[in-house]
């Protein structure tokens, strides 16, 4: 559907991105990841067609893009400030884009190329409520002023504005950045299963890795403008191929000095596990134990975060709340890890 071939893109000296690939399915939806800097925008508005590569190519569905103009690339766009116009109601809003596009008119010109027309009142205006009504958008909101919508709303309508034009690719930057905690959450659940009622192929933009992990079929983890990992959520979190990503991914424990030499792990690299991989007070077989005591403990409800004092060295492991065995400061316990658990990388010189 989407292909990057070996994408270069400068800023006089300045090299943003090197080299970057990326195979993006029909009807997937696949994001960008990592940190302030790390060249996902860049990349996303190379596929859009506001910054032209350096060198490489963009394709869509095997035609190449690279020097198609914006408004010719049948690419939505939902910005991270929705880039919404307060003085117009939500309708005028969403049938912006209609007005200015215009459609095959069913007939032919003198030079026997086939003309185009712009959409009628009529036509406009069914598409109009049609996309309103999948995206939830009562009739009564169409004629309010977009001042007047809460931030939930104001970002159905920015994705309703970028899908009536039937795209076949809605790019996303970091459309819930603006957001308070909760309704992140709950935008995040909408905006998923709104992406599948529809069946379009996304690109999404994020820094949050919570939000990349729940929302996504794959994610590229981009990081000082090159892809570290394209994967899965699982393949990402679980099986992280670079040092990079497995510590950007989530909260991580390293195993470093005398914890690494007592589990007799191997010299010349570091060494890594996942909080909720480190098990407190579990008699297992076949795992590796260490002794602790309890620093502090963090409740969170549905779970406990451990703080752990191993010699010296401060651990952190996640168990789930069963309101019983809640462990508290002071506390001796017994850490047990599986070795397949331990994700290892070369150290760097």
């Amino acid at each position: 559907m989407i292909e990057l071939r070996d994408i270069y893109v400068r800023f006089g000296n300045f090299e943003a991105l090197h080299g970057i690939n990326v195979d993006v399915k029909e009807g997937e939806f696949f994001t960008f990841l990592g940190p302030s800097g790390c060249g996902k925008t860049t990349t996303l508005r190379t596929i859009t067609g506001f910054i032209q590569p350096s060198a490489g190519n963009v394709f869509v569905n095997n035609i190449d893009i690279t020097n198609v103009p914006i408004e010719k690339r049948n690419i939505g766009i939902v910005f991270q400030s929705y880039a919404l116009f307060p003085s117009m109601t939500v309708y005028n809003n969403i049938a912006f884009g209609l007005k200015l596009k215009k459609i095959p008119s069913g007939k032919t010109d003198k030079k026997g190329e086939e003309g185009q027309r712009h959409y009628t009142g009529k036509e406009l205006d069914a598409k109009v409520r049609e996309i309103a009504k999948r995206v939830d958008l009562t009739d009564d909101q169409l004629g309010k002023a977009v001042s007047q919508l809460s931030g939930g709303q104001q970002q159905r309508v920015a994705i309703a504005r970028a899908l009536v034009t039937d795209p076949a690719i809605i790019c996303m930057d970091e459309p819930l950045s603006n957001l308070d905690a909760k309704l992140r959450v709950q935008l995040r659940n909408e905006l998923k299963a709104m992406q599948k009622k529809f069946g379009i192929t996304t690109i999404y933009v994020t820094h949050d890795q919570e939000e990349a992990l729940t929302l996504s079929d794959r994610i590229a983890v981009f990081n000082k403008g090159f892809i570290e990992q394209i994967g899965t959520p699982n393949e990402i979190y679980n099986h992280s191929a670079t040092e990079f990503v497995c510590n950007f991914i989530g909260d991580i424990n390293p195993l470093t000095g005398d914890i690494a030499a007592r589990l007799r792990l191997g010299e010349g690299m570091n060494h890594f596990i996942r909080l909720e991989r480190l098990r407190v007070n579990a008699s297992e077989e076949s795992a590796m134990q260490l002794q602790g005591v309890i620093e502090s403990v963090e409740y969170y409800g549905l779970y406990l975060k451990y703080f752990i004092d191993v010699n010296g060295q401060r651990l952190k492991a996640v168990e789930k709340n069963d309101g019983i065995a809640i462990y508290q400061p002071g506390q001796q316990v017994t850490l047990s890890m599986h070795p397949r658990d331990i994700m290892s990388y070369p150290a760097q010189a």
